[in-house]
This record gives C-alpha cells, sequence and structure tokens, in this order.
C-alpha cells in the first residue's frame, strides 16, 4: 500500500498566533467531509517532524484525516514557544491542540460530528486535558501511557533521584489542580479508551488507572486495556496490533463510522 502523504500546515489560535502542524491524508483523498484525528505529539518538550510515523499512517489508511500540531510547549521554536513547558503552561498547550480540532472543522477536513483525538505520553495527557478545557469538541477520546494526576505523579516519584528534577519540570501551584485531567473526570462527555503498560517506567500505570477509576465514578464512558510486561513504548507486536485495531474499532463506533 503507498503510504500516505503527509503535508506542512499552519493553523490560527485562538489569539491569532499561526501553529505549524502536518495534515496527512489518505492518498487520493479529497481531503474533506472526513472522520478526523488530532495527535498531539508526546514530550512535552519534543516536536514532530516530516517522517513516517506508524500510528499516523495506520490512521490515514483507515481513512481519517491526521493533524499532528507542534503546539506551543513544543521543542525546537524557541523558549518563547516553549513558555513553562507544556504541563505548567497547559493552558496554552491544549488551547492550541483544541484549536488544531476547530481548524479542521471550519476548513472543512472534518465531517461534522467525526472529529477525535488520539494521543501518547504527554499526547495522551493532552487527549485527555482536552475534554477539561472543551468537552464537545472531541467526540472520541484515545490516550496511551497518558499522564493523568500532575500531584499523584510527583507523589509517585517523592523517593526517587529524579524527583527534584520532575518537581521543577512540573512545578507547583494552582495548575496542579486545574491541569489533571483525572480530577475532572465530571467535565467529560466524550468516550475514553485507555492503554498502558504496567512496566512503564515513564509514566507509571497508576495514571491510568486513575483514571479509569475516576471516569467510572463519575459515571462516564471509559475502556482500558492494560499490558502485562511492556514499558511506556509497548514494543510488542501483537500488542501493538491489539491498539491499533481497538482503537479503530472504538472510533468507528464513537464516531458513527461504518467499518471497512
Amino acid at each position: 500500500m503507498k503510504l500516505s502523504e503527509m503535508k506542512p500546515v499552519t493553523y490560527s489560535a485562538r489569539d491569532g498566533t499561526m501553529i505549524p502542524a502536518y495534515l496527512t491524508l489518505l492518498s487520493g483523498s479529497a481531503g474533506k467531509n472526513l472522520p478526523a484525528i488530532v495527535m498531539p505529539h508526546g514530550g512535552p518538550s519534543a516536536r514532530d517532524e516530516w517522517g513516517f510515523d506508524w500510528l499516523m499512517q495506520f490512521f490515514a489508511a483507515r481513512g481519517y484525516a491526521v493533524l499532528q500540531p507542534n503546539y506551543r510547549g513544543s521543542s525546537g521554536y524557541g523558549s518563547q514557544w516553549f513558555q513553562k513547558n507544556g504541563f505548567q503552561s497547559w493552558q496554552t498547550a491544549i488551547g492550541d491542540v483544541n484549536d488544531a480540532g476547530r481548524w479542521l472543522q471550519s476548513q472543512g477536513i472534518a465531517a461534522p460530528g467525526k472529529l477525535a483525538i488520539v494521543g501518547w505520553s504527554y499526547g495522551g495527557y493532552a487527549a485527555l486535558q482536552s475534554q477539561v478545557l472543551d468537552a464537545d469538541l472531541f467526540k472520541a477520546v484515545v490516550a496511551v501511557a497518558p499522564v493523568t494526576d500532575l500531584g499523584a505523579m510527583l507523589d509517585a516519584a517523592r523517593d526517587t533521584t529524579g524527583f527534584r528534577n520532575l518537581e521543577n519540570f512540573i512545578g507547583t501551584g494552582p495548575h496542579i489542580e486545574a491541569g489533571s485531567p483525572a480530577r475532572h473526570a465530571v467535565a467529560f462527555t466524550a468516550p475514553v479508551l485507555l492503554f498502558h503498560g504496567d512496566k512503564d517506567l515513564n509514566v507509571g500505570v497508576s495514571e491510568s488507572r486513575l483514571m479509569r477509576d475516576r471516569l467510572q465514578a463519575a459515571g462516564r464512558s471509559v475502556t482500558y486495556a492494560e499490558f502485562p510486561g511492556l514499558d511506556h513504548q509497548l514494543d510488542n507486536a501483537p500488542a501493538r496490533q491489539k491498539l491499533l485495531a481497538d482503537s479503530d474499532r472504538f472510533l468507528r463506533k464513537a464516531l458513527g463510522i461504518g467499518s471497512n
């Protein structure tokens, strides 16, 4: 199968800042009225670059338009763009992510009611936190190995040698409460699909377990798949096959798309 073409685009954030991103469409697609996915990158001190991405290519091959925003908080654009980082400046970063979804809608790329968000690690955090900022925008959320509670993540690392670095990165203050999706499960309206490996040393599996429990307690729709013995990358062919198949099935059901 021919790979889908990945094109650089820019879109306007709510404050007029132009955000760089990559749009990928199935080869031959007219690029209009499609099921669409915003896919924020991990890190957050990282960025998407032009090149092969197996997750993005899978969804594009399944007929989704995929937009990967280099939101403010991404690295490689200077300190003003990076701000305090995607956790301490989460409102700006997640605002840019949500504005990516609005751009897909405004351009007619995303079909009405068929917009989803998929993310891994910080991208999973962004996918979840997008519901806290605007619960009506995305109609389905897939989060792989996400951070879900900034305070809980700090507490889990308190007795480790890396605690001070993590504390400096995440910071302290009211953004801990406001920026933790697990503390705002009642705000969610979209169904959520979570994946996590139980040997994850980057983001502890307790983060996804907590999110699942909070969503269930709030009466929200959540499905959780845990992979025994796997770490943050889920570097295992059967696990990745399950992740892709389950995600596609979940999104098609949530967005009302027929299988093909």
